[in-house]
C-alpha cells in the first residue's frame, strides 16, 4: 500500500513540474519581450523545477537525498526571482525598451 501512495505522489509532482515547466516554455517562445518571457521562466521554471526535485529526492528513499533535493528547492524559491528581478533591472538600465503593448513604466525616471 505504501509503494503505491509513494508512487502515486511521485507521479503528481512529476506531471505537475512538468506542465511548469512546459508553460515555461511556451512563455518564453509566445511573449512579446524580454520581460515578460523573464517572468514567465523566472516562475513557471522554478516551481516546475522545484516540483521535479521533490519527485525525485522522494523517489529515492532516502531521507538524506529528500533534505538535499527539499533544500535545493528551497534555494530555488529564494534565488531565481531575485535573479530575474536584477536581470530585468539591468536590461532596463541598459536601455531595453518594453513593449508597446505595456501599460506604463514605473522606472522610467529614474
Amino acid at each position: 500500500m505504501t509503494d503505491y501512495v509513494v508512487a502515486t505522489i511521485v507521479s503528481v509532482l512529476l506531471l505537475g513540474g512538468a506542465l511548469f515547466a512546459f508553460v515555461a516554455a511556451l512563455g518564453l517562445i509566445r511573449l512579446p519581450d524580454l520581460y515578460t518571457r523573464m517572468h514567465a521562466a523566472s516562475k513557471a521554471g522554478t516551481v516546475g523545477s522545484g516540483l521535479l526535485l521533490l519527485a525525485a529526492g522522494i523517489e529515492s528513499g532516502d531521507v538524506a537525498v529528500f533534505v538535499r533535493a527539499l533544500a535545493g528547492f528551497v534555494f530555488f524559491i529564494l534565488t531565481a526571482p531575485v535573479a530575474a528581478h536584477l536581470l530585468a533591472r539591468a536590461a532596463h538600465i541598459t536601455g531595453y525598451r518594453l513593449v508597446s503593448l505595456s501599460v506604463r513604466d514605473d522606472l522610467l525616471g529614474r
